[in-house]
């Protein structure tokens, strides 16, 4: 196939539908215990809420949504930091639209700018470099988080601004690794899986490679997909077929567009700029051992931690957001006690609800707020 439209084919889907159909019958799935396959990623979840497809898929599959929202697993106290450093007078502070809304402990980036601070929404981090080249005297800060998706390009901007010699150009860098998280998910003694839809935007980068341990360790198919209805159908078939020939291996259904061994100049980007963080905090998940990134020393001149004092400190969510067990998958975000009542698009307590990925967003957005209900 070649065009958008021929993944969104209605024809094809029933298809697609009547074989997953088909596949779950041949096998013995007790009803108080279906399959439970999670969508790692949220332009996945945002897709399948989208589309319907949960609502189409036999009551013997249940989708469970996983935590690859950038935005929703910082913690409240790094977007304090953010606040602390966009307040500064001599701070341009820039960010992706979607963090944006993001409570901190006291405030969001949104409300420091209604307060004052210099915060302005940017679409990439070289537009960031831009506004750094255009105001000379002000501190220009990129506020660089997201998986691996997004570690190429502000790895390049900051090779762009060593290049052209660009001093007043930084980073607060909180960018996050997924194979650490999808680890420390498939640790958790609470959840049960049965297989992953591997996230395609991080996959463009890193590759389907990365993803082998699942398999090999703990026994779990693995179907990187791409984002479609026919994309997400197909991928769902797949994992299916593994689980029911017994097989556990990592396949590639978005191929036409993820190599298997991943982006080779992104990851030489990457790695020069980069290393691992000993450890990182996720909201919902803890510390998880090598999940960030940080600047390598030769780029310390435009790390933002290093050039600024930041509090610093870990801020627990509020005792009424069930952010982390969504997260984690362990409960819907209908489930949780101040779903669409006391946290809302309009006043949210946490991220999962701000995020234009996140999985509360999803709900309200298209789901109502309510439990799928089985196709008839």
């Amino acid at each position: 196939m070649k065009y958008l439209d021929e993944f969104r084919d209605g024809a094809k889907a029933r298809v697609l539908l009547r074989e997953i159909e088909t596949l779950v019958a041949s096998m013995d799935i007790p009803a108080r215990r279906p399959l439970h396959i999670m969508e790692v990623c949220g332009g996945h979840t945002h897709s399948i809420f989208r589309y319907g497809l949960e609502g189409m898929l036999p009551d013997a599959i249940e989708l469970v949504h996983g935590p690859g929202c950038p935005v929703c697993v910082l913690p409240m106290g790094r977007i304090d930091d953010c606040v602390s450093i966009a307040r500064r007078p001599e701070v341009i502070f820039t960010t992706f639209g979607d963090a944006m809304r993001v409570p901190g402990s006291k405030l969001s980036l949104l409300q420091a700018r209604a307060g004052g601070a210099d915060v302005r929404m940017v679409y990439s981090p070289m537009d960031a470099l831009s506004l750094a080249r255009a105001n000379p005297d002000r501190e220009v800060v990129f506020f660089g988080l997201g998986f691996e998706t997004t570690m190429p390009s502000t790895a390049l901007t900051i090779l762009q601004a060593e290049s052209d010699g660009v001093a007043n150009f930084s980073v607060f860098c909180n960018h996050i690794t997924i194979v650490p998280t999808i680890k420390a998910i498939l640790d958790s003694p609470d959840l049960q899986l049965d297989g992953f839809l591997g996230p395609g935007h991080v996959s463009m980068v890193i590759g389907a490679a990365p993803y082998e341990f699942i398999a090999d360790y703990y026994r779990k198919p693995m179907v990187v997909a791409g984002f479609e209805p026919l994309d997400i159908l197909q991928s769902i078939w797949m994992v299916i077929k593994q689980i029911k020939e017994g097989r556990a291996e990592v396949e590639n259904q978005y191929a036409r567009i993820v190599p298997y061994d991943g982006n080779e100049p992104a990851l030489a980007a990457v790695s020069r700029v980069y290393e691992l963080r000993e450890f990182f905090e996720w909201r919902g998940l803890g510390s998880i051992d090598h999940s960030g990134v940080k600047l390598r020393e030769a780029y310390a001149t435009f790390d933002a931690e290093r050039k600024f004092a930041i509090p610093g400190i870990k801020i627990a969510d509020p005792k009424a957001c069930q952010c982390g067990e969504v997260l984690k998958g362990v409960i819907k975000p209908w489930q949780c006690k101040v779903f669409g009542t006391a946290c809302t698009p309009e006043t949210p307590l946490g991220a999962l609800m701000v995020s234009s990925e996140g999985a509360c967003a999803a709900y309200i957005q298209y789901g109502g707020g309510k439990p799928r209900v089985a196709a008839a």
